[in-house]
């Protein structure tokens, strides 16, 4: 039964997950209320890299085996291409959506298990995605509360700073600890995902690290094509075998109504201090592993849907088309069933993932069969 539950609450808490741009949109003062933290805010201890040496601190990395969520696979789902040799695998940095909704803080605390236990789930359908072709480390993080983006106090964005030193600190010590030249391949959705856009900016773009990354799955987060990516230095997934590329997407069935959400978007300011205002968003096709294009509903090798306890998924083919719109959201047609979670507007920001979780799985195969030898 607390099985049970938690997949329960973990369908209903990412209904409110879509981040900032989302909320401004649907949200409202009772929200406010539920959700923003009234305490003030308390400016955390740096963690030192080290930190990250404790396995205790990662939700999943190559020595935690048992209950590793990011090793899940679908019920009765087999691979139908060869398992690759270890010394052929990338390794996996994934950053977990959020999964904290208390507002008694800012920022999570590390022990505090409910938020702890969502992100399992989280990753058991977004990162398993990539567990065929890398070991993924999926750090635990002090992530800003659910609160902190549906408010303009400045502690909001205070919350995420700090979540963000976090996610460096994490990240300094996987790159510490992988084979100095070992394909990277980065991943994330929603507040995970805007981690991720900074961290190629700020660690990636204009190093060394940046010929060794596969590519970048940012999932779930706006992305500007004009103001964003020539700042995170890595180019646009143009091509289904093309590698150290960047790959991001929003999902919406049709009829899709998105407009309020591009009102908030073009207020924003890009990487680059430019306004992001009628700047396209990033849209790849996670199903034919490319931009700005279209797929039929027959090119999609599996959606995962769960069951009715929704202690399991399968895995369902050909049931979900795609295709770029011109301001660059991805269409997926009819809205799927795949269970009550969809956002006002035929928002499936909740499914981003797990509407093409097979062809991302291809696609990242399929890149790392692409890679440049080492």
């Amino acid at each position: 039964m607390a099985r049970k539950f938690l997949y329960f609450v973990a369908g209903m808490v990412i209904l409110v997950l879509a981040g900032a741009f989302v909320y401004q949109v649907y949200g409202d003062d009772l929200m406010e209320v539920a959700f923003v933290p009234d305490t003030e805010f308390a400016a955390q201890e740096v963690l030192e890299t080290n930190v990250y040496a404790d396995t205790a601190m990662w939700l999943a990395r190559p020595e935690l085996v048992k209950d590793n969520p990011a090793l899940w696979l679908p019920e009765g789902y087999e691979d139908s291409e060869p398992a690759l040799p270890e010394t052929g695998k990338a390794a996996v940095f994934f950053v977990h959506p959020t999964s904290f909704l208390k507002k008694d803080h800012w920022n999570a605390p590390l022990d505090d298990e409910e938020s702890q236990d969502r992100a399992r789930i989280f990753l058991r359908g977004q990162a398993s995605a990539f567990n065929a072709v890398g070991q993924v480390w999926a750090p635990r993080y002090r992530q800003a509360t659910l609160g902190a983006f549906l408010t303009e106090k400045p502690e909001g964005q205070r919350a995420l700073d700090a979540a963000y030193q976090d996610v460096l600190a994490a990240f300094d010590y996987f790159v510490g600890e992988i084979p100095s030249d070992q394909p990277i391949i980065l991943a994330g959705h929603s507040q995970g995902s805007l981690h991720l856009t900074n961290l190629l900016k700020d660690r990636v773009a204009g190093t060394p690290l940046a010929t060794r990354i596969v590519a970048a799955y940012v999932v779930g987060w706006p992305v500007s094509v004009d103001t964003d990516i020539p700042e995170m230095g890595l180019d646009i997934c143009e091509a289904p075998d093309q590698t150290r590329c960047i790959m991001a997407w929003q999902s919406f069935a049709e009829p899709a109504d998105y407009g309020r959400i591009v009102k908030v978007y073009d207020m924003t300011i890009g990487f680059n201090g430019e306004p992001r205002k009628d700047s396209k968003l990033l849209c790849s096709n996670p199903v034919n592993g490319d931009v700005n294009s279209s797929s039929p509903a027959s090119a999609n090798l599996g959606t995962l849907v769960p069951n009715d306890d929704l202690s399991e998924a399968s895995i369902t083919v050909g049931s979900v088309p795609a295709r770029c719109d011109p301001r660059g959201f991805l269409l997926i047609g009819d809205p799927p069933e795949l269970g009550p979670y969809a956002l006002p507007g035929n928002n499936y920001h909740v499914y981003d993932y797990s509407l093409f979780w097979a062809n991302i799985r291809a696609d990242a195969r399929r890149r790392m069969a692409a890679f440049p030898a080492r």
